[in-house]
């Protein structure tokens, strides 16, 4: 099936990341469907890439929420009729304590930002996806969830899990036409100082794996390190 042309849907999509990968799938052709928590952010997003109505949808959701993000999903389907991605940018760190010094609530957070968050899209969007017979999964996340880092434990557990949940998902539709894969990168340069992995170089991997070329990648972790 032709890449172009796609509905693709973008979480955290007001963030850095988030901006680049929506224009940059904007100037592709692409339809959008842009999740974030802050509708303001959303609206000056929306009118910098200056599409028309027909291939844009900003909605606010709280992705920890398994009703809210089912009520996107559907919102989605009613105005683009399918979903061919599911770009996963939601961020948020904690850290610099050990596990002794950690509250219960940094690793609440952590695993609330990352693995309930993932798993709600994934119940929510996958079965769009599956439909479809072609689809792409994509998110971004760390080493250190292979080699943890010592004061990281919460971000590490909350990280690891939602990896466990893609490469799961890539196992459940590996025969559908559909992959989902993980991009790693130890920081992300937003500052363009150098330190990390340029937003460029991320959204590059994106693209390639959105490709009927990349259809064989999938459950992969691609070091952009």
């Amino acid at each position: 099936m032709n890449s172009v042309n796609k509905t693709i849907v973008i979480t955290g999509a007001t963030g850095a990341l988030g901006e680049l990968t929506a224009r940059t799938f904007a100037k592709r052709g692409d339809s959008l469907a842009l999740l974030d928590h802050n509708q303001d952010k959303l609206d000056v997003l929306a009118r910098g890439l200056n599409l028309p109505e027909t291939r844009l949808l900003t909605l606010t959701a709280d992705l920890r929420n398994g009703d809210s993000i089912r009520s996107a999903a559907e919102a989605v389907s009613v105005k683009f009729s399918r979903v061919d991605a599911l770009i996963h940018l939601v961020g948020g760190w904690t850290g610099g304590k050990t596990i002794p010094e950690s509250s219960t609530d940094d690793l609440d957070f952590m695993l609330s930002q990352h693995a309930w968050t993932t798993f709600h899209l994934f119940q929510a969007f996958a079965p769009r996806l599956i439909s479809n017979g072609w689809g792409r999964v994509m998110i971004v996340s760390m080493p250190l969830t292979i080699q943890p880092a010592a004061k990281m434990g919460a971000y590490a557990a909350g990280k690891a899990a939602q990896e466990a949940l893609t490469q799961t998902l890539a196992e459940e539709v590996k025969d559908k036409g559909v992959t989902a894969n993980i991009i790693h990168v130890k920081s992300i340069d937003i500052k363009g100082d150098g330190k990390g992995t340029k937003p460029e170089e991320i959204v590059a991997a994106m693209l390639y794996l959105f490709s009927d070329e990349a259809a064989k990648i999938n459950g992969a972790r691609i070091p952009l390190y």
